[in-house]
């Protein structure tokens, strides 16, 4: 009887190495890698076999052309810099006042049927129109991307935060209350740990829209910023530089959205 014959084949072996590969404590960062990895493969046989060079470079074209190109020259990277001080003002303000403004709104039934409506109706109009009002006021330098940036991250973060307010039962705030809870501790204890997700959920949304907005502004009033040259890449039908400069912006984004995830998870300890 030779060896083979008492070699038993296990159907779901390979299967299970494979789960075994994405257990443990780092399996979620091996399959997010797992997941980029194989996108990347996928994005560069496709450019490489079925794209038009034209319109979709092959991805290590653009990774070249990020270190050749874009951050070679000092005119891109001082506008990467400063859509970045942008960014982080234009976000910054819209957290301060669109977390004041909801704590103001949402504070009281009263203020939300009087001022909410108003709000909704505020954030319903298309921002970009009212963009030559802002080059009009702030002028055509940062102060009037830094405003559209804020213009369009405020609202997310007031509606979410109202939004997360209206949530909280008001029988903890009236049992707070009658054991001698000030408005800090009742916001500090009670209303803030129930409205976390309400609030993250509109940092999250935020950050997306005043980096929308800053770009936006730089695409349409700029001549020196990183939106000009994005203008200026898809206009020339240059797409690889225009592809680093939009990894550029993508990275600068993921920052900003790590951040905001590290801060949740630093808030929400509790609810673990």
């Amino acid at each position: 009887m030779s060896i083979a014959d008492h070699t038993t084949v296990r159907p779901g072996a390979p299967a299970r190495r494979i789960g075994a590969f994405f257990d443990g404590p780092g399996g979620i960062v091996r399959a997010r890698l797992a997941l980029i990895v194989v996108a990347i493969l996928a994005l560069e046989v496709y450019a490489r076999l079925f794209a038009n060079p034209t319109f979709f470079p092959p991805l290590t074209e653009v990774g070249r052309s990020l270190f050749d190109t874009v951050l070679a020259d000092p005119q891109i990277r001082g506008a990467v810099a400063a859509a970045i001080w942008q960014i982080t003002i234009a976000y910054g303000l819209s957290i301060a006042v669109g977390l004041g403004l909801g704590l103001a709104v949402g504070w009281t039934s009263f203020g939300r049927r009087a001022t909410f409506p108003i709000v909704l109706l505020l954030y319903a109009i298309p921002q970009v129109v009212l963009l030559p009002l802002f080059v009009l006021v702030f002028g055509l330098g940062a102060g009037s991307k830094i405003a559209f940036g804020f213009s369009h991250g405020v609202f997310p973060i007031l509606v979410n935060v109202v939004a997360g307010m209206r949530n909280v039962n008001q029988l903890y705030v009236r049992g707070a209350q009658s054991m001698g809870a000030n408005r800090i501790d009742l916001f500090r204890h009670v209303i803030f740990p129930h409205m976390v997700p309400s609030f993250f959920a509109g940092l999250r949304l935020g950050m997306t829209m005043t980096l929308l907005g800053v770009i936006l502004a730089e695409l349409y009033v700029s001549t020196q910023g990183i939106g000009y040259f994005t203008k200026v890449f898809a206009e020339t039908m240059d797409p690889a530089p225009l592809y680093a400069i939009i990894l550029l912006l993508a990275a600068i984004a993921i920052t900003f959205n790590e951040i905001v995830r590290i801060a949740e998870r630093r808030f929400t300890r509790w609810q673990a």
